[in-house]
């Protein structure tokens, strides 16, 4: 055998769940990793090739990682108290807002949040806020994927909170700047684990004039987007009065309803706009917890069905994307009323690995346990008691599963998490940092 055929790490003895069609579920398999690809995986007889490393995983199971499409990492800032307020942050007052976030506390919170998806195995996130010239490296030295953008917008932020949309000019001018200088510096940095899409706020905090120059840049630059749409009554009803169309047809006009788009929530769609943004292609980042915490169910049944790409997400709430994909699963199956082959565990595993990639444009790269592909990787600790018997890996990690079973983590062929705690970083200075820069936060909030 010569040394291409040698591997640098092989984990043995795992159950691994590929979400490749032609091979889903593999018992008591393996996979070799070389340099940062995934050299070729197998089970039964059929024996993995010579290791530099061998490493026996037995009781665990495998998984790609998880793409978690829609990130606000520094609003780890409102744990515990966005999920009572009813609506996002940034238009409710009394709490902390993005305008208040110095560079310093930014960074200390972004690599907060960043560490917890991590380690519960999100191995790329698309995260979008504030200064993320300065959190975007800082995550990155995780050792994961990011994606990260300033948020975009010519909504004057300082008023929102009090009820008032005022759009000015300069800040569209400045934010879009921004993060077109983000792209510049960091696009494709760090082996290509860092990258940019374009964060349209949403339709109702970008004027029509402003996301005609998304587009364009977009275009320019050979990016995608993200955005919010549909998130609330208050953002359609803005946009209806506004611009005399719904916040999808908004997005249609201005030509940035295609696959090119990535949209979050979507909850509050007209039948015409469901049609809409499904024959358009879009990705919805679905938020499935973080919606129904509010009080809210996106129509993801009707959208799949429509056309458009389903990823999901944990936006601002926590980064557990197991948990995630279980209310996937239950809030799909309280739209159809039933349990049905719609809506089953393997769907809601491809909407958080495969599903994802697609959403960046990466799937060719991402998302499934497949040779060739990039060694992004979660290894679960099945040797628990919610997890055990374990007669079907699959359904035992949705319905019973959390982020915190998560053992290892690689990226890029190399191991990132061991033993659930990161190597690449200080998990306890994380934690500090942390709780410091919020608790300034809030101080500074209340008085």
């Amino acid at each position: 055998m010569s040394l291409e055929d040698h591997a640098d790490v092989v984990l043995s003895g795992a159950t691994l769940l590929t979400v490749d069609p032609a091979c889903p579920t593999i018992e008591g398999g393996w996979i070799a990793l070389r340099d940062d690809r995934i050299l070729a995986l197998g089970g039964g007889e059929v024996a993995p090739p010579p290791a530099k490393r061998t490493i026996d995983v037995k009781g665990r199971v495998i998984t790609p990682g998880f793409v978690n499409v829609h990130t606000h990492t520094i609003l780890t800032m409102v744990r515990g108290v966005a999920e009572d307020m009813g609506f996002a942050p940034a238009y409710t007052p009394g709490v902390p807002h993005g305008h208040d976030v110095s560079p310093d506390e930014a960074v200390a919170l972004a690599r907060l949040g960043a560490a917890e998806a991590l380690l519960f195995g999100s191995t790329l996130i698309n995260d979008a806020y504030v200064h993320a010239d300065l959190t975007l490296p800082a995550m990155g030295q995780l050792g994961m994927r990011v994606f990260a953008c300033g948020r975009i917008h010519d909504v004057d932020f300082e008023r929102v909170h009090e009820g008032r949309w005022d759009y000015r000019t300069p800040i569209g001018e400045r934010t879009l700047g921004a993060a077109i200088d983000l792209h510049d510096r960091w696009h494709g940095a760090c082996d290509g684990r860092l990258g940019v899409q374009l964060s349209a706020h949403a339709p109702d905090t970008c004027s029509r004039g402003l996301l005609e120059q998304v587009r364009r840049v977009r275009d320019n630059l050979g990016l995608r987007v993200n955005t919010h749409l549909a998130q609330s009554p208050a953002e359609v009803a803005c946009v209806t009065e506004r611009d005399g169309l719904t916040p999808a047809e908004l997005l249609d006009a201005v030509g940035l309803l295609d696959q090119r788009l990535l949209a979050a929530h979507c909850i509050h769609l007209q039948d015409d706009d469901v049609r809409r943004v499904g024959d358009a292609g879009i990705t919805v980042a679905h938020v499935p917890k973080g919606n129904a915490t509010g009080g809210t169910i996106a129509p993801t049944a009707r959208l799949r069905a429509a056309g458009a790409n389903i990823a999901l997400a944990t936006d601002n709430m926590h980064a557990d994307m197991v948990e995630v994909m279980r209310w996937a699963l239950i809030v799909g199956r309280l739209q159809d009323g039933r349990v049905g082959e719609s809506w089953q565990p393997r769907h809601v595993l491809e909407m958080a690995t495969l599903g994802g990639a697609r959403a960046m444009g990466l799937e060719a790269e991402l998302g499934s346990l497949e040779p060739g592909k990039k060694a992004d990787l979660v290894v679960f600790d099945f040797r628990r008691p919610h997890l055990v018997p374990n007669v079907s890996a699959l359904g035992n990690l949705v319905h019973t599963g959390q982020g915190r079973d998560v053992e290892m983590v690689f990226v890029d062929g190399r191991m990132v998490v061991a033993d659930g705690r990161p190597l690449q970083a200080d998990i306890d200075q994380i934690m500090a940092d942390g709780e410091r820069a919020a608790q300034a936060l809030w101080e500074r909030a209340r008085s």
